[in-house]
């Protein structure tokens, strides 16, 4: 299969607000960033493909899409969409390519076709809730929020793992957000969340997405204090510290 995708971050609105411009996943692990070329290339098996295509046209496939994960996890996701396009045409019952072809155009704004193959990744997956939180938030950005509201509760229901829970959360309350719903929003982030002591990756993020809500609401001194506990535990975390100190 492709390598699983590093956990997904949400850094706020899809089109506006302080973050970046879109939602981003976070670099794979060994990624030198950018756009330069990885060291070592990535190894994808997908047996399925025999089924699919034979034996000998599988080998040549694995390989392109050990190329297609490779540029997936470098950042170069134009090289990734060129040669995982003609293979999701080729083989599109397979699952492996739907997701990262999906993922792929995400990352390049493509919301509406990262959706269209997010969405076959999930019927044939057997409904995987792997990759929700990115499908939610393909769906944010084209302002579909009664699919947001399925999505999450899909996720919520299934509980796959604390950070993918968490991360779809994210996306729900920046949907109800653009909505101009921020007091929902805020007590979708808040319920059952306390910092704690050692803090995760996942942990800082919906504590800065939760911060973030409260500036905006006009809640100033919970703001200050939650993006300051942010950067006492991990100081180059985004620009917590200077939204902390910005905030008095």
């Amino acid at each position: 299969m492709v390598p699983e995708p590093e956990i997904w971050i949400d850094d706020g609105p899809v089109h506006s607000g302080r973050s970046s411009g879109s939602a981003q996943q976070r670099k794979s692990n060994g990624s030198s960033g950018g756009g330069s070329s990885s060291t070592a290339a990535i190894t994808v098996h997908a047996p399925q493909l025999v089924e699919l295509v034979g034996v000998k046209r599988a080998a040549r496939l694995e390989g392109r899409l050990g190329e297609a994960a490779d540029a997936f996890a470098t950042e170069r996701f134009g090289q990734a969409r060129q040669i995982l396009a003609p293979i999701a045409k080729e083989v599109p019952d397979l699952p492996e390519v739907r997701e990262l072809h999906g993922l792929t155009l995400y990352r390049l704004g493509k919301f509406k076709e990262a959706a269209r193959e997010l969405d076959a990744f999930v019927a044939l997956s057997n409904g995987s809730t792997e990759q929700h939180p990115v499908l939610a938030d393909c769906r944010r950005a084209l302002k579909q929020y009664k699919e947001v509201d399925r999505l999450w509760e899909e996720l919520r229901e299934a509980s796959p793992s604390g950070a993918l829970v968490s991360e779809g959360r994210i996306v729900a309350a920046g949907a109800l957000a653009d909505q101009k719903e921020l007091s929902s929003a805020v007590r979708l982030l808040a319920k059952g969340f306390r910092f704690p002591k050692r803090p995760m990756e996942h942990h800082l993020r919906r504590a800065y997405a939760l911060a973030d809500l409260y500036e905006r609401s006009g809640d100033m001194p919970q703001a200050r204090v939650l993006f300051g506990r942010i950067a006492r535990s991990d100081p180059e975390f985004l620009d917590a510290a200077e939204r902390a100190s910005g905030l008095g």
